[in-house]
């Protein structure tokens, strides 16, 4: 499998190998959809919380009486048939969300979504990504030359500077192969991979 290799200007100066283990997959759409709905879980937080029919606040009183009314019978207002009463089963802030995936699906699902974005042009390896200061403003230019606004770069390792000077980029995520994910590489419309990660992410994913 070959793969653009981009200069600094975002322009194809020639073609590269990359591992067909990894970036020659078939595309596997109901292996790639788990991961990523899997992903979303395990990422979720169980900080909503709703009331049973004990933790509303209302008065135990029996509302009316129990016969003669025409209405069905009611014991007190907090009983989850009335409006405003607690819920049957509430959502509770413990709540587990987790699902688990398999390594080896993992790395499959990984593998598949690296497939199926270089064979739509939307992945590319560049020797490096650095800046020589903090700068957000020199690392935006940098991508602006290129062509490009929606990146996702795979860099084999994240100093400082470039940490610093991209965090504040909307449309722009540097990490390392580690950190790669499957909804980023999904949701970016262009991923860079330097060569130096492309090492790893052979290790990784192969």
């Amino acid at each position: 499998m070959q793969v653009d290799l981009l200069n600094e200007q975002g322009l194809a100066a020639s073609k590269v190998d990359v591992p067909d283990t990894v970036f020659g997959r078939e595309y596997n759409e109901s292996l790639v959809h788990q991961v990523v709905v899997a992903f979303q879980a395990n990422a979720r937080q169980g900080t909503r919380a709703q009331k049973d029919r004990e933790q509303v606040k209302h008065s135990t009183k029996k509302p009316f009486r129990q016969k003669g009314t025409g209405r069905a019978r009611a014991g007190m207002t907090s009983s989850p048939l009335w409006r405003g009463g607690g819920r049957i089963f509430p959502n509770m802030p413990d709540e587990n969300f987790t699902q688990k995936i398999n390594k080896k699906m993992y790395r499959a699902g990984m593998a598949s979504i690296f497939s199926q974005l270089a064979r739509e042009g939307r992945l590319a390896v560049v020797d490096s990504i650095k800046v020589d200061s903090p700068k957000t403003k020199a690392l935006a230019d940098k991508f602006k030359a290129m062509n490009l606004k929606s990146v996702l770069v795979i860099a084999d390792e994240v100093d400082d500077n470039l940490y610093l000077a991209s965090r504040n980029l909307q449309d722009i995520l540097v990490v390392e192969p580690r950190y790669a994910d499957p909804l980023s590489l999904v949701f970016y419309k262009k991923v860079l991979v330097t060569k130096a990660a492309m090492d790893q992410l052979k290790e990784m994913f192969a």
